[in-house]
């Protein structure tokens, strides 16, 4: 099974693509192209060995923002930065998702309330509840957060570097650095930090190279911790470990993907004829 951190891989890939551009270059026939070639690539790149593609995506509304209401704040003030119009990016990114559902053969999941990391994990949980089915996953994502998900079983690759994530470290250390380190894309402060030190514009208070891997090594002490340190920890542990999914959301994503309805492929020549995309029509075999 090949799980796709949709959000992710089709941002990364159209700022590749839009380089210097200015908001009115994004094309919606050069991203919808992009997107296709991508799905084209990863299947024929490792769908022997892996198998289906599962598109997961982010929901417009999720609940970590409910719980801690300055997570990825900071990227609508980055985005409006960018000199980008990211209302016509997510609105083209969103048409060409409901397209691929509609037409192609892969799996297309979005659960509202949860982002493509909760989708991908639980996927992950969900395959490994039935060890007779178990089978190879490859998660396509650059984002490291899913380093706590690998395994013998689970691997990650980043397409856009081209290179397997996460070779050299151990999942379990790995996670409890991340929670202790925070993570300022999305807003986490580091444990030694108060909610609103980004969101205020301050500076956190520095977590020195010996307290992180004293903190992070195997046989760490919660109890070492003093209460604010202990109530930040909690904080982050439940942003950034992905087994405290909300059972209910888990068990939501679960049974969505479970029920999934998979269009059939004698939609995707008409398709590509209506949206004239002629190389692609070349290729179709591989889609």
């Amino acid at each position: 099974m090949i799980l796709i951190d949709m959000n992710q891989v089709c941002i990364s890939n159209l700022m590749m693509q839009i380089g210097s551009k200015r908001q009115n270059d994004v094309d919606e026939s050069l991203v919808r192209h992009m997107v296709l070639n991508s799905l084209r690539m990863y299947r024929s790149r490792f769908g022997e060995k892996y198998g289906e593609l599962v598109l997961c995506y982010d929901s417009k509304k999720y609940w970590r923002r409910d719980y801690f209401p300055n997570y990825k704040s900071n990227r609508k003030k980055d985005r409006a930065n960018s000199g980008l119009d990211w209302n016509t990016i997510f609105e083209t990114l969103n048409n060409i998702r409901d397209e691929i559902k509609e037409t192609f053969p892969y799996k297309v999941l979005e659960v509202e309330g949860a982002e493509a990391d909760d989708c991908i994990a639980a996927i992950v949980q969900h395959v490994a509840e039935t060890p007779s089915e178990f089978e190879h996953i490859l998660i396509l994502s650059g984002d490291k957060d899913f380093i706590q998900l690998h395994s013998d079983n689970v691997r990650q690759y980043n397409p856009i570097l081209n290179k397997y994530v996460g070779k050299d470290e151990t999942p379990s250390i790995y996670i409890r650095e991340h929670i202790l380190k925070g993570d300022r894309s999305d807003g986490v402060p580091n444990v030694l930090s108060d909610d609103n030190v980004f969101v205020e514009g301050r500076r956190q208070r520095p977590l020195s190279s010996k307290k992180l891997k004293e903190w992070s090594a195997e046989g760490f002490l919660y109890h070492t911790l003093n209460d604010e340190e202990q109530k930040n920890y909690d904080r982050n542990r439940k942003l950034i470990d992905l087994t405290f999914i909300p059972q209910e959301l888990e068990e939501k994503i679960k049974s969505e993907f479970d029920n999934i309805k998979v269009a059939t492929r004698d939609k995707i020549l008409n398709y590509f004829i209506s949206r004239k995309l002629k190389t692609l029509i070349e290729i179709i075999d591989e889609f």
